[in-house]
Protein backbone atom coordinates (compact mmCIF):
# COMPACT_ATOMS: atom_id res chain seq x y z
CA UNK A 1 0.00 0.00 0.00
CA UNK A 2 0.85 3.66 -0.96
CA UNK A 3 1.25 5.82 2.69
CA UNK A 4 -1.02 8.08 3.17
CA UNK A 5 -1.07 11.66 5.32
CA UNK A 6 -4.90 12.87 5.92
CA UNK A 7 -4.61 16.05 7.59
CA UNK A 8 -7.81 17.78 9.00
CA UNK A 9 -7.09 21.62 8.99
CA UNK A 10 -10.61 23.18 10.96
CA UNK A 11 -12.06 25.92 9.83
CA UNK A 12 -10.05 25.88 6.20
CA UNK A 13 -11.92 27.43 3.20
CA UNK A 14 -11.04 26.93 -0.81
CA UNK A 15 -11.03 31.21 0.17
CA UNK A 16 -8.62 30.80 2.39
CA UNK A 17 -6.05 28.75 -0.09
CA UNK A 18 -4.51 31.90 -1.28
CA UNK A 19 -0.14 33.27 -2.18
CA UNK A 20 -0.15 33.58 1.43
CA UNK A 21 -0.58 29.93 2.14
CA UNK A 22 1.96 28.77 -0.56
CA UNK A 23 2.19 25.49 1.03
CA UNK A 24 -1.50 24.53 0.68
CA UNK A 25 -1.66 25.84 -2.45
CA UNK A 26 1.50 24.00 -3.87
CA UNK A 27 -0.87 21.18 -3.21
CA UNK A 28 -1.80 19.32 -7.13
CA UNK A 29 -5.68 19.69 -6.80
CA UNK A 30 -7.69 22.51 -4.22
CA UNK A 31 -11.82 22.05 -4.55
CA UNK A 32 -14.42 23.07 -2.56
CA UNK A 33 -16.20 19.96 -0.57
CA UNK A 34 -19.81 19.64 0.48
CA UNK A 35 -19.97 19.11 4.44
CA UNK A 36 -22.90 17.59 6.50
CA UNK A 37 -25.65 18.84 8.54
CA UNK A 38 -24.39 19.58 10.89
CA UNK A 39 -21.05 21.28 10.24
CA UNK A 40 -19.68 20.44 13.70
CA UNK A 41 -16.15 18.54 14.38
CA UNK A 42 -17.86 14.90 15.41
CA UNK A 43 -20.37 14.65 12.78
CA UNK A 44 -17.94 16.24 10.10
CA UNK A 45 -15.31 13.49 11.11
CA UNK A 46 -17.52 10.69 11.52
CA UNK A 47 -18.40 11.43 7.89
CA UNK A 48 -15.17 12.03 6.43
CA UNK A 49 -14.09 8.26 8.26
CA UNK A 50 -17.22 6.25 7.30
CA UNK A 51 -18.36 7.94 4.39
CA UNK A 52 -21.80 8.10 5.62
CA UNK A 53 -24.24 10.94 6.67
CA UNK A 54 -25.05 11.26 10.34
CA UNK A 55 -28.40 9.50 9.93
CA UNK A 56 -26.33 6.27 9.14
CA UNK A 57 -23.04 6.64 11.27
CA UNK A 58 -25.16 8.01 14.34
CA UNK A 59 -22.61 11.06 15.13
CA UNK A 60 -25.55 13.81 15.17
CA UNK A 61 -23.76 16.19 16.37
CA UNK A 62 -20.87 17.27 18.96
CA UNK A 63 -23.23 16.12 21.25
CA UNK A 64 -26.94 14.55 22.06
CA UNK A 65 -29.52 13.30 24.84
CA UNK A 66 -29.63 10.11 25.24
CA UNK A 67 -33.17 9.06 25.75
CA UNK A 68 -32.76 5.79 27.82
CA UNK A 69 -30.47 6.95 30.18
CA UNK A 70 -31.72 10.61 29.81
CA UNK A 71 -28.47 12.31 30.01
CA UNK A 72 -26.86 14.70 27.68
CA UNK A 73 -23.24 14.01 27.00
CA UNK A 74 -21.00 16.23 24.70
CA UNK A 75 -17.52 15.30 23.52
CA UNK A 76 -17.48 12.10 23.55
CA UNK A 77 -14.41 9.57 22.23
CA UNK A 78 -15.50 6.36 21.95
CA UNK A 79 -14.97 4.92 18.17
CA UNK A 80 -17.87 2.23 18.77
CA UNK A 81 -20.08 5.12 18.84
CA UNK A 82 -19.54 5.80 15.20
CA UNK A 83 -21.76 3.02 14.04
CA UNK A 84 -20.21 2.28 10.20
CA UNK A 85 -17.23 1.06 9.30
CA UNK A 86 -14.13 3.53 9.22
CA UNK A 87 -11.62 3.37 7.01
CA UNK A 88 -8.85 2.14 9.02
CA UNK A 89 -11.12 -0.78 9.35
CA UNK A 90 -11.41 -1.31 5.72
CA UNK A 91 -8.10 -0.68 4.89
CA UNK A 92 -6.87 -3.78 7.56
CA UNK A 93 -9.53 -5.84 5.49
CA UNK A 94 -7.86 -5.12 2.72
CA UNK A 95 -4.22 -5.26 3.19
CA UNK A 96 -3.50 -7.31 6.69
CA UNK A 97 -0.36 -5.55 6.97
CA UNK A 98 -1.93 -2.17 6.61
CA UNK A 99 -1.27 0.38 9.72
CA UNK A 100 -2.58 3.69 11.06
CA UNK A 101 -1.75 6.42 13.15
CA UNK A 102 -4.59 8.39 14.57
CA UNK A 103 -3.05 11.70 15.67
CA UNK A 104 -5.80 13.81 17.99
CA UNK A 105 -8.52 12.93 15.20
CA UNK A 106 -11.96 12.66 17.26
CA UNK A 107 -13.35 8.99 17.84
CA UNK A 108 -10.03 7.76 18.88
CA UNK A 109 -10.57 5.84 22.32
CA UNK A 110 -10.70 2.29 21.37
CA UNK A 111 -10.00 2.64 17.58
CA UNK A 112 -8.76 -0.58 16.34
CA UNK A 113 -5.70 1.50 14.87
CA UNK A 114 -1.79 0.55 15.69
CA UNK A 115 -0.66 4.23 17.24
CA UNK A 116 -3.40 6.92 18.78
CA UNK A 117 -3.12 10.20 20.93
CA UNK A 118 -5.53 12.44 22.33
CA UNK A 119 -6.29 14.98 24.85
CA UNK A 120 -7.74 13.02 27.98
CA UNK A 121 -7.75 14.91 30.85
CA UNK A 122 -7.32 12.67 34.76
CA UNK A 123 -10.47 13.70 37.18
CA UNK A 124 -9.51 12.41 40.83
CA UNK A 125 -11.71 12.34 43.27
CA UNK A 126 -11.55 14.95 44.67
CA UNK A 127 -12.69 17.13 42.11
CA UNK A 128 -9.78 18.50 40.59
CA UNK A 129 -9.28 18.16 36.55
CA UNK A 130 -5.37 17.20 35.65
CA UNK A 131 -4.84 17.84 32.25
CA UNK A 132 -3.14 14.85 29.97
CA UNK A 133 -3.17 12.81 26.94
CA UNK A 134 -3.75 8.69 26.57
CA UNK A 135 -2.27 7.03 24.03
CA UNK A 136 -2.39 3.63 22.86
CA UNK A 137 -0.29 1.74 23.28
CA UNK A 138 0.48 3.50 26.83
CA UNK A 139 4.44 3.75 25.43
CA UNK A 140 3.65 5.64 22.64
CA UNK A 141 2.58 8.78 24.18
CA UNK A 142 4.80 8.35 27.07
CA UNK A 143 7.79 8.59 24.10
CA UNK A 144 5.89 11.52 22.19
CA UNK A 145 5.32 13.35 25.64
CA UNK A 146 9.57 12.88 26.63
CA UNK A 147 10.50 13.19 23.03
CA UNK A 148 8.58 17.08 22.51
CA UNK A 149 7.36 17.81 25.89
CA UNK A 150 4.45 17.55 27.67
CA UNK A 151 0.90 18.47 25.54
CA UNK A 152 0.13 22.12 25.78
CA UNK A 153 -3.26 20.94 26.73
CA UNK A 154 -4.57 24.94 28.03
CA UNK A 155 -3.81 25.51 24.12
CA UNK A 156 -5.47 23.34 22.44
CA UNK A 157 -9.11 24.91 24.63
CA UNK A 158 -9.91 27.34 26.74
CA UNK A 159 -9.14 31.48 26.89
CA UNK A 160 -4.93 29.99 25.90
CA UNK A 161 -6.26 28.09 23.11
CA UNK A 162 -3.47 29.02 20.23
CA UNK A 163 -0.75 27.69 17.63
CA UNK A 164 1.06 25.46 20.75
CA UNK A 165 -1.32 23.00 20.30
CA UNK A 166 -1.25 22.59 16.76
CA UNK A 167 2.63 23.11 16.52
CA UNK A 168 2.38 20.02 19.37
CA UNK A 169 0.52 17.61 17.37
CA UNK A 170 2.22 18.23 14.13
CA UNK A 171 5.42 17.84 15.68
CA UNK A 172 3.87 14.38 17.00
CA UNK A 173 2.88 13.13 13.28
CA UNK A 174 6.13 13.87 12.02
CA UNK A 175 7.70 11.70 15.03
CA UNK A 176 5.40 9.23 14.22
CA UNK A 177 6.28 9.25 10.51
CA UNK A 178 9.72 8.86 11.06
CA UNK A 179 9.88 6.25 13.78
CA UNK A 180 6.55 3.98 12.92
CA UNK A 181 6.03 4.57 9.19
CA UNK A 182 2.61 3.80 9.23
CA UNK A 183 0.55 3.52 6.44
CA UNK A 184 -2.47 6.05 7.20
CA UNK A 185 -1.29 8.62 9.18
CA UNK A 186 -4.70 10.80 10.62
CA UNK A 187 -3.82 14.42 11.84
CA UNK A 188 -6.53 17.00 13.46
CA UNK A 189 -4.80 21.23 13.15
CA UNK A 190 -7.26 22.96 15.01
CA UNK A 191 -5.77 26.01 14.95
CA UNK A 192 -7.97 27.76 12.75
CA UNK A 193 -11.11 27.51 15.42
CA UNK A 194 -9.75 29.55 17.75
CA UNK A 195 -9.36 33.32 16.63
CA UNK A 196 -12.24 32.41 13.61
CA UNK A 197 -14.81 31.85 16.70
CA UNK A 198 -13.05 35.02 18.72
CA UNK A 199 -12.80 37.74 16.06
CA UNK A 200 -14.87 36.52 13.21
CA UNK A 201 -12.98 35.09 10.22
CA UNK A 202 -12.70 38.51 8.54
CA UNK A 203 -10.02 39.73 11.66
CA UNK A 204 -6.46 40.83 10.88
CA UNK A 205 -5.87 37.92 13.72
CA UNK A 206 -7.65 35.05 12.07
CA UNK A 207 -6.53 35.97 8.90
CA UNK A 208 -2.52 35.61 10.51
CA UNK A 209 -3.64 32.29 12.18
CA UNK A 210 -4.02 31.37 8.29
CA UNK A 211 -0.57 31.95 7.68
CA UNK A 212 0.55 30.02 10.47
CA UNK A 213 -1.09 27.14 10.25
CA UNK A 214 0.14 27.20 7.03
CA UNK A 215 3.87 27.01 7.72
CA UNK A 216 2.79 24.18 10.26
CA UNK A 217 1.12 22.12 7.41
CA UNK A 218 4.78 22.88 5.21
CA UNK A 219 6.83 21.00 7.83
CA UNK A 220 4.38 18.03 7.66
CA UNK A 221 4.45 18.03 4.45
CA UNK A 222 7.21 17.85 4.06
CA UNK A 223 7.90 14.94 6.42
CA UNK A 224 5.47 12.98 4.02
CA UNK A 225 7.27 13.74 1.12
CA UNK A 226 10.21 12.19 2.86
CA UNK A 227 8.20 9.35 3.85
CA UNK A 228 7.28 8.90 0.03
CA UNK A 229 3.92 9.60 1.57
CA UNK A 230 0.78 11.11 -0.75
CA UNK A 231 -0.94 14.46 0.87
CA UNK A 232 -4.58 14.60 1.64
CA UNK A 233 -5.80 17.84 3.56
CA UNK A 234 -10.10 18.26 4.28
CA UNK A 235 -11.40 20.42 6.55
CA UNK A 236 -15.20 20.38 8.41
CA UNK A 237 -16.58 23.04 7.71
CA UNK A 238 -16.04 27.14 7.63
CA UNK A 239 -16.28 29.94 9.80
CA UNK A 240 -18.89 32.55 9.10
CA UNK A 241 -19.07 36.11 10.87
CA UNK A 242 -22.18 36.49 13.58
CA UNK A 243 -23.40 39.05 15.41
CA UNK A 244 -26.06 37.83 17.74
CA UNK A 245 -26.79 34.51 20.02
CA UNK A 246 -30.07 32.97 20.28
CA UNK A 247 -31.00 31.78 23.80
CA UNK A 248 -33.77 29.07 22.72
CA UNK A 249 -33.34 27.62 26.07
CA UNK A 250 -34.56 30.01 27.46
CA UNK A 251 -37.12 31.13 25.16
CA UNK A 252 -38.41 27.22 25.82
CA UNK A 253 -38.43 27.93 29.52
CA UNK A 254 -40.43 30.99 29.14
CA UNK A 255 -43.06 29.40 27.37
CA UNK A 256 -42.95 26.59 30.34
CA UNK A 257 -41.66 24.05 28.79
CA UNK A 258 -38.50 23.64 30.58
CA UNK A 259 -37.77 23.32 34.01
CA UNK A 260 -34.83 23.91 36.02
CA UNK A 261 -33.85 22.46 39.55
CA UNK A 262 -32.31 24.38 42.51
CA UNK A 263 -29.92 23.38 43.65
CA UNK A 264 -26.71 24.44 46.19
CA UNK A 265 -24.50 25.03 42.87
CA UNK A 266 -26.98 26.77 40.84
CA UNK A 267 -30.10 25.78 39.07
CA UNK A 268 -29.53 22.80 36.84
CA UNK A 269 -31.55 21.93 33.87
CA UNK A 270 -34.02 19.38 34.90
CA UNK A 271 -34.59 16.71 32.07
CA UNK A 272 -36.60 14.71 33.50
CA UNK A 273 -39.14 17.62 34.57
CA UNK A 274 -38.98 19.53 30.78
CA UNK A 275 -41.79 18.92 28.06
CA UNK A 276 -38.77 19.90 25.94
CA UNK A 277 -35.58 21.54 26.05
CA UNK A 278 -32.64 21.96 23.55
CA UNK A 279 -28.61 20.53 23.12
CA UNK A 280 -27.45 23.77 22.32
CA UNK A 281 -24.38 23.34 19.05
CA UNK A 282 -22.67 26.47 17.40
CA UNK A 283 -25.49 27.08 14.81
CA UNK A 284 -28.17 24.06 15.72
CA UNK A 285 -29.70 22.97 18.37
CA UNK A 286 -31.19 19.26 18.72
CA UNK A 287 -34.55 20.12 20.49
CA UNK A 288 -36.28 17.07 22.35
CA UNK A 289 -39.82 16.74 23.39
CA UNK A 290 -40.97 14.33 26.08
CA UNK A 291 -44.49 14.14 25.33
CA UNK A 292 -45.47 14.21 21.24
CA UNK A 293 -48.32 16.25 22.50
CA UNK A 294 -45.78 18.98 23.18
CA UNK A 295 -44.76 18.92 19.90
CA UNK A 296 -47.24 22.10 18.79
CA UNK A 297 -46.35 24.18 21.67
CA UNK A 298 -42.47 23.63 21.37
CA UNK A 299 -43.28 24.56 17.44
CA UNK A 300 -44.78 27.08 18.03
CA UNK A 301 -42.49 28.35 20.20
CA UNK A 302 -39.40 28.14 18.55
CA UNK A 303 -40.57 29.13 14.74
CA UNK A 304 -41.35 32.34 16.29
CA UNK A 305 -37.65 33.05 17.95
CA UNK A 306 -35.72 35.54 15.99
CA UNK A 307 -32.85 33.90 14.45
CA UNK A 308 -34.19 30.76 13.96
CA UNK A 309 -34.05 30.40 10.12
CA UNK A 310 -35.02 26.75 9.76
CA UNK A 311 -37.16 24.51 11.96
CA UNK A 312 -36.42 21.01 10.54
CA UNK A 313 -38.51 17.40 11.69
CA UNK A 314 -39.90 14.49 10.47
CA UNK A 315 -38.86 14.22 6.11
CA UNK A 316 -36.99 17.53 6.65
CA UNK A 317 -34.65 15.34 9.12
CA UNK A 318 -34.15 12.44 6.61
CA UNK A 319 -33.83 14.50 3.60
CA UNK A 320 -30.84 15.87 5.29
CA UNK A 321 -29.67 12.62 6.22
CA UNK A 322 -30.69 13.34 10.26
CA UNK A 323 -33.05 10.83 11.02
CA UNK A 324 -31.36 9.07 13.77
CA UNK A 325 -32.77 8.13 17.33
CA UNK A 326 -30.19 10.52 19.02
CA UNK A 327 -31.23 13.52 16.72
CA UNK A 328 -34.19 15.66 18.66
CA UNK A 329 -37.44 15.44 17.64
CA UNK A 330 -36.60 18.91 15.82
CA UNK A 331 -33.50 20.48 15.02
CA UNK A 332 -33.01 24.35 15.09
CA UNK A 333 -30.37 26.09 12.43
CA UNK A 334 -29.62 29.36 13.00
CA UNK A 335 -29.51 32.43 10.92
CA UNK A 336 -25.97 33.05 8.74
CA UNK A 337 -25.69 35.84 11.44
CA UNK A 338 -26.34 33.86 14.91
CA UNK A 339 -25.63 31.35 16.94
CA UNK A 340 -27.66 29.01 19.75
CA UNK A 341 -26.18 29.52 23.52
CA UNK A 342 -27.06 26.88 26.10
CA UNK A 343 -28.23 29.08 28.76
CA UNK A 344 -31.33 28.31 30.26
CA UNK A 345 -31.64 30.18 33.71
CA UNK A 346 -33.77 33.45 33.88
CA UNK A 347 -31.51 35.47 35.97
CA UNK A 348 -27.83 35.85 36.54
CA UNK A 349 -28.18 35.35 40.31
CA UNK A 350 -29.55 31.68 39.54
CA UNK A 351 -26.71 30.48 37.17
CA UNK A 352 -24.80 27.06 37.41
CA UNK A 353 -21.62 27.08 39.13
CA UNK A 354 -19.63 25.67 36.03
CA UNK A 355 -20.80 28.55 33.75
CA UNK A 356 -17.86 30.96 34.36
CA UNK A 357 -15.31 27.73 33.69
CA UNK A 358 -14.01 25.90 30.95
CA UNK A 359 -16.25 22.49 31.53
CA UNK A 360 -17.06 21.08 28.16
CA UNK A 361 -19.05 18.11 29.76
CA UNK A 362 -21.16 19.72 32.15
CA UNK A 363 -22.57 22.04 30.58
CA UNK A 364 -25.74 20.81 28.33
CA UNK A 365 -23.96 22.27 24.81
CA UNK A 366 -21.16 23.98 23.08
CA UNK A 367 -20.08 27.36 24.94
CA UNK A 368 -17.61 29.22 22.90
CA UNK A 369 -17.68 31.47 25.64
CA UNK A 370 -14.95 29.23 26.97
CA UNK A 371 -12.17 31.05 24.29
CA UNK A 372 -12.20 34.57 26.47
CA UNK A 373 -11.32 35.43 29.91
CA UNK A 374 -14.14 37.79 31.59
CA UNK A 375 -13.38 41.08 30.33
CA UNK A 376 -15.28 41.97 33.79
CA UNK A 377 -12.90 41.08 35.96
CA UNK A 378 -10.84 43.83 37.35
CA UNK A 379 -7.58 41.64 37.44
CA UNK A 380 -7.66 38.64 35.59
CA UNK A 381 -4.20 36.97 35.91
CA UNK A 382 -4.30 37.58 39.44
CA UNK A 383 -7.59 35.26 39.94
CA UNK A 384 -6.23 32.94 37.85
CA UNK A 385 -2.99 33.13 40.03
CA UNK A 386 -5.27 32.67 43.09
CA UNK A 387 -6.79 29.40 41.80
CA UNK A 388 -3.60 27.99 40.49
CA UNK A 389 -2.19 28.62 44.11
CA UNK A 390 -5.70 26.54 45.65
CA UNK A 391 -4.70 24.14 43.17
CA UNK A 392 -1.31 23.45 44.46
CA UNK A 393 -2.12 23.70 47.66
CA UNK A 394 -5.20 20.83 47.08
CA UNK A 395 -8.05 22.97 47.74
CA UNK A 396 -11.17 22.50 45.75
CA UNK A 397 -11.71 25.64 43.37
CA UNK A 398 -13.17 27.21 40.55
CA UNK A 399 -11.07 28.52 37.55
CA UNK A 400 -14.08 31.02 37.19
CA UNK A 401 -12.63 33.37 34.31
CA UNK A 402 -15.07 32.71 31.81
CA UNK A 403 -17.84 35.33 30.57
CA UNK A 404 -21.20 35.41 30.08
CA UNK A 405 -21.38 37.48 27.06
CA UNK A 406 -22.47 35.93 23.91
CA UNK A 407 -21.91 39.21 22.22
CA UNK A 408 -18.19 39.16 22.33
CA UNK A 409 -18.40 35.36 19.83
CA UNK A 410 -17.97 36.69 16.38
CA UNK A 411 -17.71 33.24 14.30
CA UNK A 412 -19.83 30.02 14.02
CA UNK A 413 -20.57 27.39 11.75
CA UNK A 414 -22.72 24.26 11.94
CA UNK A 415 -25.58 25.56 9.34
CA UNK A 416 -24.73 24.46 5.54
CA UNK A 417 -22.63 26.90 3.75
CA UNK A 418 -24.17 29.73 1.18
CA UNK A 419 -21.78 29.66 -0.72
CA UNK A 420 -18.90 26.57 -1.27
CA UNK A 421 -15.73 28.60 -1.10
CA UNK A 422 -16.55 29.51 2.59
CA UNK A 423 -17.46 25.65 2.97
CA UNK A 424 -14.89 22.91 3.40
CA UNK A 425 -12.38 22.61 1.30
CA UNK A 426 -9.99 19.38 -0.24
CA UNK A 427 -6.74 19.55 -1.57
CA UNK A 428 -3.77 16.44 -2.44
CA UNK A 429 -0.88 15.72 -3.97
CA UNK A 430 -1.88 13.74 -6.12
CA UNK A 431 -4.35 14.13 -9.49
CA UNK A 432 -7.43 12.27 -8.06
CA UNK A 433 -8.45 9.37 -10.60
CA UNK A 434 -10.63 9.55 -13.33
CA UNK A 435 -13.60 8.31 -11.53
CA UNK A 436 -13.12 9.81 -8.51
CA UNK A 437 -13.13 13.94 -9.76
CA UNK A 438 -16.68 15.83 -9.87
CA UNK A 439 -18.35 17.32 -12.87
CA UNK A 440 -19.62 20.14 -11.33
CA UNK A 441 -15.79 21.20 -9.19
CA UNK A 442 -17.15 20.03 -5.97
CA UNK A 443 -15.81 16.58 -3.74
CA UNK A 444 -18.09 15.22 -1.80
CA UNK A 445 -17.56 14.63 2.00
CA UNK A 446 -19.15 11.32 1.61
CA UNK A 447 -16.37 10.43 -0.82
CA UNK A 448 -13.31 11.24 1.38
CA UNK A 449 -13.02 7.71 2.40
CA UNK A 450 -12.87 5.96 -0.92
CA UNK A 451 -10.58 8.47 -2.26
CA UNK A 452 -8.13 7.37 0.39
CA UNK A 453 -8.75 4.09 0.21
CA UNK A 454 -7.94 4.82 -3.51
CA UNK A 455 -4.89 6.35 -3.23
CA UNK A 456 -3.95 3.59 -0.32
CA UNK A 457 -4.17 1.15 -3.12
CA UNK A 458 -2.20 2.97 -5.90
CA UNK A 459 1.71 1.63 -6.54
Amino acid sequence: MKPVLLVDIVGLTPRLVTERTPNLRAMATCAPMSTVLPAVTCSAQATLLTGKLPGEHGIVGNGWFTRDIAEIALWRQSNALVTAEKIYETARKRDPAFTCAKIFWWWNLGAPVDWSITPRPFYPADGRKIPAVYGAPHEYATRLEDELGKFPFFDFWGPKSGLPSSRWIADAAISTLERERPTLTLVYLPHLDYDFQRYGPDDPRSQQAVVEIDRVFGDLRAAADKHGAAVVVVSEYGITPVSRAVHVNRALREAGLLQARATPAGEILDVFASRAFAVADHQIAHVYVRDPRDRDATRECLSRLSGVDQLLEGSELERHGLAHARSGDFVAVATADAWFTYYYWLDDAHEPDFAPTVDIHRKPGYDPCELFVDPNLALPALRVARRLLQKKLGFRYLMDVIPRTPALVRGSHGRLPDDPRDGPVCLSSLPWAAGETQAAGEVAMTSIRNRVLGLLERK
